[in-house]
């Protein structure tokens, strides 16, 4: 269904003409927000395909980005049951929903379960880990090590990384002949975050990379490969 042909009339808005809007990560899975809209707010976001949201304590719309370009775009918007709550399916642009810089608004546990964190991990680890070494740059405390890494610049960040990935190819290669795999681990977990360094350095969201990626789900392995070495040759 179009957003154009999204079926107002059914939704219940409260007694202040609200209702709750839930926003989803159309690419990660992960709730991103949850703001108001009302009916005016809800026309305005179909109308432009982007969000804006109806503000309870101004009393008035704000769309959302407008200040620190991280817009959503819409995707799908869906309405449950009840006909009182909406979901919306966005396209997060920028390094993430939440007014403090974090990926999503929801980072703050309530209640701690070991055992359900030991069997299902973080699926926002590597968001909030780029998330953290954001703020390691801004505050450049002589006690980080990421801010040391960045007192070093570009091209210390670049060899170290390129270090990192070479000692993953030899654990790699130590596992494949029998030794322990704990080691591949380590050395995987020491190149994501120095790749995370370097994505800080560098400017590269999470949002570019998954543009990138997708487009290879439309094509082969070969064919893309093709195509770039086409590319490449020009």
């Amino acid at each position: 269904m179009k957003l154009s042909d999204f079926p107002l009339k059914n939704i219940s808005y409260d007694n202040r003409g609200l209702v709750p809007a839930i926003v989803q990560d159309v690419m990660t899975k992960s709730v991103l927000m949850m703001a108001y809209m009302n009916e005016a707010s809800l026309q305005k976001t179909i109308e432009t395909g982007e969000t804006w949201f109806f503000s309870r304590s101004r009393q008035e719309f704000w769309h959302k980005g407008a200040t620190s370009g991280n817009i959503q775009r819409v995707v799908d918007i869906t309405i449950d049951c009840d006909n009182d709550t909406l979901l919306l399916l966005v396209e997060q642009t920028g390094e993430g929903a939440c007014h403090t810089g974090a990926y999503s608004c929801f980072y703050t546990p309530v209640a701690e379960d070991i055992e359900r964190k030991a069997k299902h991990p973080d699926p926002l680890l590597l968001q909030k880990l780029y998330d953290i070494i954001v703020n390691r740059k801004a505050e450049m405390s002589e006690s980080s090590y990421t801010a040391s890494l960045f007192r070093k610049g570009t091209d210390s960040i670049v060899k170290k990384f390129g270090e990192e990935a070479f000692e993953v190819a030899l654990a790699a290669k130590g596992a494949a002949l029998g030794e322990k795999r704990e080691q591949l681990i380590y050395e995987l977990a020491d190149l994501l975050y120095h790749l995370s360094v370097l994505r800080v350095e560098s400017e590269v969201v999470y949002d570019d990379i998954y543009k990138e990626l997708e487009k290879r789900f439309h094509c082969g392995g070969f064919a893309w490969k093709t195509a770039q070495n086409e590319t490449e040759k020009k």
